[in-house]
């Protein structure tokens, strides 16, 4: 990620929270895949990985959809 001029407080946040969201989720994928493997086996974790992936597509669709809303709002916005 670029780094931001630490007066853009607007950014600052965005990229912070950026950082937190994918920080947390590698924290989810690691340490729960690394517990699921440890108490169940391999393939308890590979259906753990399975569910986690399937378990994000609606969030990543609703991010999405909120990225493509924010777009449209900026280009109507400008003219």
């Amino acid at each position: 990620m670029k780094d931001v001029s630490p007066r853009d407080l607007r950014a600052y946040a965005r990229t912070t929270t950026a950082r937190l969201i994918a920080g947390g989720l590698l924290v989810l994928v690691v340490v729960g895949g690394v517990l699921v493997y440890a108490i169940y086996g391999r393939s308890a974790f590979f259906s753990a990985l399975a569910c986690i992936g399937i378990g994000l597509v609606p969030v990543i669709f609703v991010i999405l959809v909120i990225a493509g809303l924010e777009t449209v709002r900026r280009r109507m916005d400008r003219g």
